[in-house]
């Protein structure tokens, strides 16, 4: 049977002191955790400095997103091949405030997916509906159509 898998997404909290001084915490009561896989996924700007905490313990890291190539011209983002090297285990995709706030698609997510695969991330692929789909009756309508489009051609 598959291990359970925990994420917890801190968001834009935390500053990469207050994240390693949190991961440090964390890690001393996790320590044993052998029953459940445990994932956190702090800001980018913290992702070094909690893995230095976290080691290759039983606490694994995630980032928050990803761009789907591997470099180039992309002001802000990051790729699977820069995440991979910094030992992300994770990376969160299709996440709702992504799907909201910047406008990602089902396509764009996809491309991420595959990214990810590529250079041996594991992706936390996100579906959900909003509020509006939800009180429409359309929900699993669009989980569906989120997850079939989330991994197309896989």
């Amino acid at each position: 049977m598959r291990k359970p898998l925990i994420a917890g997404n801190w968001k834009m909290h935390k500053t990469p002191e207050e994240a390693r001084t949190f991961a440090s915490q964390l890690l001393e009561e996790l320590k044993d955790e052998r029953e459940v896989e445990v994932v956190v996924a702090p800001p980018f700007v913290s992702l070094l400095p909690v893995k230095e905490v976290l080691g290759e313990g039983p606490i694994k890291l995630a980032a928050q997103n990803v761009h789907w190539e591997k470099e180039g011209a992309f002001t802000g983002e990051v790729s699977p091949l820069m995440l991979n090297e910094i030992g992300c285990d994770y990376v969160i995709v299709g996440h709702s405030e992504r799907r909201g706030y910047f406008g990602e698609t089902d396509e764009m997510v996809n491309r991420k997916v595959k990214a990810l695969l590529d250079v041996g991330l594991r992706p936390i692929l996100c579906v959900g509906e909003t509020l509006k789909e939800r009180e429409e009756g359309k929900t699993f309508q669009v989980v569906e159509a989120q997850v079939r489009g989330g991994l197309k051609d896989l």
